[in-house]
């Protein structure tokens, strides 16, 4: 069996890291992309260690020269990327009236400018090979939005869009494009949320717990394996029933 190489952005955080254990086995090389977060990306190279063959690339997603290179660079090293994982994102919580020009810009550079620019020079080697999975992890926010979150919802909903579109401009390639949109999962980037306010929105998901970042890596490593060949352009939600 050839085996598989797994790109994965945000490998360093909650929802990154499992999707990058789910995928550790020996037939996949994992290839994990970081920018600052060079002390977890090693903790999990430790981790996984004996499980896959595992490479770090540290790389400034927002840049389009070095997303680039280290694109050339990967191919001319493994030969093929089979699949692509833009998992990185960010978030700030603000009410409108308190936005700057500097939160657009960190939001948007980091969640939809680096998937675009990633995605357009990964596909081009996936179209040549005439095969890709690309999953981008979204969010139930670039569906309904959220209060003091408009900017993350705008830049979800974004990526939702992109999904969908490229969805079609690659499917004839064999390429498959999909989106998945996690709720309120457990993790770093809902630590902000008092114990009420979880509390509150466990009350409102008809599945009366919070996600976990195991819900989104199962997906995801659905969508990137052999059953789902003819499933392509989909948003799917995984939040418990929380946006229903």
């Amino acid at each position: 069996m050839i085996m598989r190489n797994i790109l994965i952005t945000g490998a360093s955080g909650d929802i990154g890291g499992e999707i990058a254990r789910q995928f550790s086995n020996t037939h996949n090389r994992l290839i994990l992309i970081y920018n600052n977060s060079k002390k977890k990306i090693d903790e999990l190279l430790d981790e996984l260690l004996d499980k896959c063959e595992l490479i770090a690339y540290k790389c400034d997603l927002t840049d389009d020269e070095s997303i680039r290179a280290m694109v050339d660079d990967i191919i001319k090293k493994y030969k093929h990327i089979d699949c692509l994982i833009n998992s990185a994102g960010v978030s700030r919580i603000k009410q409108i009236q308190d936005i700057t020009l500097d939160d657009y810009n960190f939001i948007f550079n980091n969640n939809v400018k680096s998937t675009i620019l990633l995605t357009k020079y990964v596909s081009r080697y996936m179209i040549k090979a005439h095969y890709g999975k690309i999953v981008n992890i979204s969010s139930i926010w670039g569906n309904v939005g959220a209060s003091t979150e408009s900017l993350y919802s705008a830049s979800k909903g974004a990526i939702n869009s992109f999904t969908l579109a490229l969805a079609k401009e690659l499917g004839y390639s064999n390429i498959t494009v999909n989106a998945i949109c996690p709720g309120l999962i457990d993790g770093k980037m809902n630590e902000w949320l008092t114990e009420s306010e979880k509390s509150d929105l466990i009350a409102s998901t008809p599945m009366s717990r919070i996600g976990t970042p195991s819900d989104v890596a199962n997906l995801c490593r659905f969508l990137c394996n052999e059953n789902s060949d003819f499933i392509t352009g989909q948003i799917i939600t995984v939040d418990g029933g929380l946006s229903l």
